[in-house]
């Protein structure tokens, strides 16, 4: 038998390895409409990438980063979109059917 203390934390970050790994996990937080879990998904990703590399790339300051993708934090749609340009994403728009 296992004990609590033999297992080992969970790691999001560790889970996405591959561009089409970040995009399943993006589309699934943006399905779901939560802002805070969208920002934490951010957060994993960004740790999975690297953040200095993330920061660099999205013109954001590494602290600056931490501080938009931390728990409770509201950053701006513009830091947003930041971040996902720096990892090669783009959002879209998609209509949804009647049901």
């Amino acid at each position: 038998m296992t004990s609590i203390k033999e297992l080992t934390n969970f790691d999001m970050a560790e889970q996405l390895r591959t561009d089409e790994d970040i995009a399943a996990y993006l589309s699934m937080v943006l399905e779901d409409g939560d802002t805070d879990e969208l920002i934490h998904a951010l957060g994993h990703i960004a740790k999975a990438r690297g953040m200095t590399q993330i920061a660099k790339d999205s013109g954001l300051g590494r602290e600056s980063l931490y501080k938009a993708l931390r728990s409770g934090s509201r950053p701006q749609f513009d830091t947003i979109v930041k971040v996902l340009k720096s990892l090669n994403f783009d959002l879209k728009t998609v209509i949804h059917t009647q049901k």
